[in-house]
């Protein structure tokens, strides 16, 4: 008896993966904070802006892909390989948008529960707030993305229209 080899699959983002990734990558970003802040430099900007950009160019891309799926007039056929890249492309990013958004929100909580102990402003805030932002925006334009790759189902043949008979019982 012959056993039928698995066939690879890509399954759908799951948000439980991503809120798990959020929390420990949140977790461990307090614990960094709280024993080397005085250590840890300045958060740059360029990490915010970077996320914020990939997050546009995923949103742009899905509509696009969206539109080349459906085959809406004007737009060329996609190839098939270019949405399996995409749909990885975007699973990879939803991740990382997931990581980055619990590393930033586990840092602005620090900083804020600082502000309220000590009543200091950290120089930190505001790069933390867009670093957060963006990588909020981060995995929803991959999740919009990995949407967007998927093939829609071909219409039901109980829909479709039954071919008439010209013999009449």
């Amino acid at each position: 008896m012959r056993t039928q080899e698995p066939q690879p699959r890509l399954r759908p983002t799951s948000l439980a993966t991503l809120f798990v990734a959020a929390l420990a990558a949140g977790a461990g970003m307090w614990w960094l904070i709280g024993e080397f802040y005085s250590m840890i430099p300045p958060l740059p900007w360029l990490l915010a802006f970077t996320l914020g950009l990939l997050a546009f160019v995923e949103a742009v891309t899905a509509r696009a892909t969206k539109a080349r799926i459906d085959r809406r007039p004007g737009t060329e056929p996609v190839e098939p390989l270019v949405v399996a890249r995409y749909a990885v492309l975007a699973k990879a990013s939803s991740l990382t948008g997931a990581i980055f958004t619990g590393a930033y929100a586990a840092y602005l909580l620090w900083l804020w529960i600082e502000w309220m102990r000590r009543g200091y402003e950290a120089s930190d805030t505001f790069s933390a707030v867009a670093g957060f932002i963006a990588s909020l925006l981060l995995v929803g334009a991959a999740l919009w993305l990995e949407r967007s790759c998927r093939v829609p189902k071909p219409p039901d043949e109980a829909q479709a229209p039954e071919p008439e008979d010209d013999e009449e019982l």
